[in-house]
C-alpha cells in the first residue's frame, strides 16, 4: 500500500477534482484513467523510438503516427493551460476514441473501452493541475502503479457511492488464498467490476509461481488468455482495464457482455476457476436471459442465475469461490432447493464459509458467504466445511476501522489442515458436516442449522431452585405494599 508522500499527491489530485466541480468518485477515476493512458502511450512511444534509434530500424508499433505528436503527453503537458485545455479537449480525446480502429496491436483491449470516453474536466486550470500532479508521480514499478491505482479505487468505497463495484480487498485475498490459482489456470469473473479478483489472482500467481514469468509459453498465457472478465458497464471495463494494466497485465480479456445473457453461451466449459461477487439484486431482462439458465434456475433473481452461470462456464474439475446473499443458503423455493441440491449431490460442494453482515458497509448491510465448489458432473461431495466468521479485522460498523479480531487467518489455516476439522465440535467455529445429513436437512446450507450454541448454564438451573426464588420475590413484594399501606393509613 503507498504511504507517505505519494498517498498525499493523490489525495491532493482527489481534492483538485473535489474543488474543481467533480464530486462523483467514479468520474475521478475516469478521468484519471484516460490520462493515465494517455501517459502510458506516450511512454511506450518513447521506448520504441529508443529502441528504433539503437537498431537502426523503424518504430514498431507506433502508438502516434506521423502529424501526432502534439497529441502525446509529453508534449501537452508543457503547453499553457488554455491551449493545453483546446487541445486536450478537440483533438487528443477524438484521439483517444479513435485510437483502437488506427493503431490497434497489443492496446486493443484497452483501446476498445476508450472509444466512448468523455472528457468532463470542466477548466483549464483543473486540466493543468492534475496533468502536472500525475506527470510527477513515478509510474516506471508495476507494484507502485498497482498499488496507486488500489488506493483510488479504495477511495470509491470510503465515498459511499458505487461501492457495490468493490469487494474488500482481504475478502478478495481470502478467497484467492483459498483457491491457490496456478500457472495453468484460465480465470473468470462474469461480474468483474474493477477486475480486483483479475489483479489478486495475477498478484497471487506472481508471488507463488515466479517461474511463470520466465517460461516463454507461459508468460504469454499470463498476459494474453490467463485472466477473463466481463461486465455490461463501460465505466467499468474502461477502470478494470486501466486496473490490469497497471498492475502488470499486458491484454487481458476484458469485455463488454451481459453474462446473463444468450450471448454468454460461447463460453460454457472454458475456465479452470472462478471467482465473482455477482450482483445480488439487479434489473433482468426475462426474455433476454440466457435460456440454458433458464433451464436451471427459471427465476428472476440475479443471484441464482449467476450461480447457475458459473456452473455452466465452469470446465469438468474447475473450481468456484463465489460470494453469494443468505438468502441462496437457506431460501425455501424450488428453484433455490434445486441449485443446492445440485452442488451438493451432482458437483462437490467444498465449504460454506459465513461473512459478517458488516463486510460490506458502509454500502450495504446483506448478510453473505462464500460459497467453495468444484465442478465434476459426477458428484464428489462428502463432507462440507463450515465456518462462522465472526470478525474480519474491521470493525463491523460503518466506520470499518481496524481492529485487531481477526478470523481471516484461521479460516486460511483451517482449510489448508482440512482432515484435523473432523474432530471439531458443531459448538466451535469450523467444523464438518456430512453429505446425508445436508440431503436430511433438505439441502439447507445455513451455518446456524448445523452450529450448536453454548447455553450459560444459570440457565438450566433446577425448575425448583427457580420456582423457590418466585416465591421468595413475591413474599417481599406483598411486604413492601402490606407496608406502604400502613404509611398512607
Amino acid at each position: 500500500m503507498i504511504t507517505g508522500e505519494l498517498r498525499s499527491k493523490i489525495d491532493r489530485i482527489w481534492n483538485d477534482f473535489w474543488s474543481g466541480g467533480i464530486s462523483n468518485p467514479l468520474e475521478v477515476i475516469e478521468q484519471i484513467t484516460y490520462l493515465l493512458f494517455l501517459r502510458r502511450l506516450d511512454d511506450l512511444q518513447t521506448l520504441a523510438e529508443k529502441k528504433a534509434r539503437v537498431t537502426g530500424g523503424v518504430i514498431e508499433d507506433p502508438k502516434f503516427l506521423p502529424g501526432q505528436d502534439h497529441l502525446r503527453w509529453s508534449r501537452f503537458k508543457n503547453l499553457e493551460s488554455k491551449v493545453m485545455y483546446k487541445t486536450v479537449s478537440t483533438e487528443v480525446f477524438p484521439f483517444l476514441q479513435q485510437y483502437g480502429a488506427q493503431v490497434g496491436g497489443d492496446d486493443s483491449t484497452y483501446s476498445d473501452h476508450m472509444k466512448d470516453a468523455r472528457f468532463t474536466i470542466p477548466t483549464a486550470a483543473l486540466l493543468s493541475k492534475v496533468v502536472d500532479a500525475l506527470d510527477d508521480i513515478p509510474m516506471a514499478d508495476r507494484d507502485t502503479n498497482g498499488d496507486l491505482y488500489e488506493y483510488m479505487l479504495s477511495k470509491i468505497a470510503s465515498a459511499g457511492t458505487n461501492g457495490q463495484f468493490r469487494t474488500p480487498r482481504h475478502i478478495i485475498d481470502l478467497m484467492v488464498a483459498m483457491t491457490a490459482p496456478g500457472p495453468a489456470d484460465e480465470i473468470c469473473d462474469p461480474a468483474c467490476g474493477t477486475a480486483g479478483f483479475l489483479v489478486a489472482a495475477s498478484e497471487y500467481v506472481r508471488r507463488e509461481h515466479p517461474g511463470t514469468l520466465t517460461d516463454a509459453a507461459q508468460r504469454k498465457h499470463f498476459h494474453e488468455s490467463m485472466f477473463h472478465g466481463y461486465d455490461f458497464d463501460n465505466v467499468m471495463l474502461r477502470i478494470g482495464s486501466m486496473n490490469m494494466l497497471l498492475h502488470g497485465i499486458e491484454s487481458p480479456d476484458i469485455r463488454y457482455r451481459d453474462s446473463l445473457s444468450e450471448g454468454a453461451s460461447e463460453d460454457a466449459e472454458k475456465y479452470t476457476l472462478i471467482l465473482a461477487n455477482p450482483p445480488f439484486a439487479g434489473s433482468l431482462d426475462y426474455e433476454s436471459t440466457a435460456k440454458s439458465l433458464l433451464q436451471v434456475a427459471k427465476t428472476k433473481k440475479t443471484e441464482l442465475l449467476f450461480l447457475a452461470l458459473f456452473l455452466k462456464l465452469l470446465k469438468p474439475g474447475g473450481r468456484a469461490a463465489v460470494i453469494v446473499p443468505d438468502g441462496v443458503l437457506s431460501g425455501a423455493t424450488k428453484t433455490h432447493k434445486d441449485l443446492r441440491r445440485i452442488l451438493v449431490q451432482d458437483q462437490k460442494l467444498d465449504a460454506v464459509v459465513k461473512l459478517p453482515s458488516g463486510v460490506f458497509r458502509p454500502y450495504a448491510g446483506v448478510t453473505t458467504a462464500i460459497l467453495f465448489f468444484t465442478k465434476t458432473n459426477s458428484g464428489g461431495t462428502e463432507d462440507v466445511w463450515f465456518y462462522d466468521v465472526q470478525a474480519d479485522g474491521f470493525s463491523l460498523d460503518d466506520k470499518r476501522s481496524a481492529v485487531e479480531e481477526n478470523d481471516l487467518p484461521d479460516v486460511l489455516a483451517r482449510w489448508e489442515s482440512l482432515s484435523a476439522e473432523g474432530d471439531r465440535a458443531r459448538t466451535d467455529q469450523s467444523f464438518l458436516v456430512s453429505k446425508t445429513e445436508i440431503e436430511a436437512q433438505g439441502f439447507d446450507l445455513s451455518l446456524n442449522r448445523y452450529k450448536q450454541v453454548v447455553h450459560d448454564e444459570a440457565a438450566h438451573r433446577p425448575p425448583l431452585e427457580i420456582i423457590g426464588e418466585i416465591e421468595a420475590l413475591e413474599d417481599e413484594i406483598v411486604k413492601s405494599v402490606a407496608e406502604i399501606k400502613a404509611m398512607l393509613a
